[in-house]
């Protein structure tokens, strides 16, 4: 049989003979009549290849991408520029193809190339150790919020509201599977508010999750909340943008036991929202508590370096009801791409590209704020991101925008009910010229 053809009726009905059955509709007895499909799907006709790369080719040119419009759009995927370099290294078939090390050691190249990984993911956030990373940033928060309940035997989690709404749903889902007490931490000028944290911790709490620089793009301040997660012997989850720990504070710096985020903005494409990479990186006691694994690095026979899979805590390795976690893929080439992307910017490159992302934005809410119309929603400092109350609703406005080939903002009254909300993202890539118009469009819409 040929794998990609479908099967003539000559094949269909020597198979049919082989099992002793007379028509298909046998192997489906067991189906309940009333849900059967008593018609052929509307299906159009086959097509030759030649005309479906002209239907693919015409689908296609109805995507605006990031490469005809301007991007001022954020709300946790980020249009940051990446250097030739990854694509020319990442799609080479040595990486492009290599997936998750079933038989790891054989594959040092592989082990290799996460081992660098980790070990930058280490040296961002200031933590001891680090995975070999997770799907995305939102499954990453909900395994580091699993590991707390599981490393503190306590059975609820606290997060607070300026974590990203869809890092919050993704949170639910997780919690509620395993029926661990998930409680949201209400905000109070765009921040955490450590007195309603005081409050709601208890002897049950397993950890606190605030993200920094959060939803807003407004950077906490972790000195009260450290004070208050650790006082009551909760540990501290921190879901950190990557670049802007080039700038900022360390989660280590401020005494947080989990650090998780998505690494997309580490040289990582749009992709049209995925696949995206998630990263984790803990304190030395939370090591073997970790999820996935973790490459090593060892010696071999000779004295060479090697490495090794240190520790592969998953269902397909070791008894299930013993695994820290059921993930099973991590995004091997999505973490690469994040690696050749550190090591080509480098510590001074990221903390440019940082610099530019600050100053940019804070001209850009500037220049947009100075004609009155629109207000800032908070008064706290910010990082790439900044949120704005305007005249109109800003579906209305980014419906405006477009016609500019420009794409707006993240409509904040969808969750949060800013009425005229508006959250505007700029990274290095827009240039004063765009922002300027931004701001002039903005004004007399």
């Amino acid at each position: 049989m040929h794998r990609y053809i479908p099967n003539t009726d000559a094949d269909a009905k020597a198979m049919m003979d082989v099992i002793g059955i007379e028509s298909m509709d046998e192997l489906f007895q067991s189906i309940p009549d009333h849900l059967i499909l008593k018609r052929d799907l509307r299906l159009n006709p086959g097509m030759s290849e030649l005309e479906i790369e002209r239907k693919m080719k015409e689908l296609g040119k109805k995507n605006r991408t990031t490469d005809d419009l301007v991007c001022f759009l954020g709300a946790g995927a980020y249009d940051h520029y990446i250097p030739s370099i990854i694509k020319h290294l990442a799609k080479r078939s040595e990486f492009y193809t290599a997936y998750t090390p079933y038989q790891p050691e054989i594959s040092q190249g592989t082990l290799q190339a996460i081992f660098e990984y980790q070990t930058m993911i280490c040296g961002l956030t200031g933590m001891d150790v680090s995975n070999a990373s997770l799907y995305d940033g939102a499954t990453a928060c909900a395994e580091a919020a699993i590991m707390a309940v599981d490393s503190t035997r306590r059975n609820t989690i606290l997060v607070s509201e300026t974590v990203h709404p869809e890092t919050r749903q993704v949170l639910k889902s997780y919690m509620h599977s395993r029926d661990i007490k998930m409680v949201e931490i209400p905000m109070a000028d765009g921040v955490t508010d450590p007195e309603v944290l005081k409050k709601l911790i208890d002897a049950d709490s397993a950890a606190v999750i605030v993200q920094n620089p959060n939803f807003f793009g407004i950077v906490e301040d972790f000195t009260e909340i450290e004070e208050i997660t650790h006082g009551n012997k909760s540990l501290l989850v921190s879901s950190v943008d990557p670049i802007s720990l080039a700038i900022l504070k360390k989660p280590a710096e401020y005494g947080a036991d989990i650090a998780v985020g998505d690494a997309q903005v580490l040289g990582n494409n749009l992709n049209y929202g995925g696949p995206y990479i998630g990263f984790m990186a803990v304190t030395s006691k939370l090591m073997r508590r970790m999820p996935g694994r973790m490459v090593g690095q060892s010696v071999d026979v000779d004295g060479r370096r090697a490495f090794v899979l240190t520790l592969q805590a998953r269902e397909q390795h070791i008894r299930r009801y013993k695994a820290t976690s059921n993930i099973c893929s991590n995004q091997s080439l999505n973490a690469l791409t994040a690696a050749i992307y550190m090591v080509t910017m480098g510590k001074k490159g990221l903390r440019e590209v940082a610099l530019q992302v600050a100053e940019k934005a804070y001209y850009a809410a500037r220049r947009i704020t100075a004609g009155g119309k629109y207000k800032p929603a908070f008064d706290k400092p910010f990082f790439r991101e900044f949120a704005l109350i305007g005249p109109k609703d800003a579906d209305l406005v980014n419906k405006e925008l477009l016609k500019s080939n420009i794409l707006g903002g993240y409509n904040l009254n969808k969750e949060y009910g800013i009425e005229n909300g508006v959250l505007l993202c700029v990274t290095e890539k827009r240039t004063k010229q765009e922002i300027d118009r931004l701001a002039e469009l903005m004004e007399v819409i």
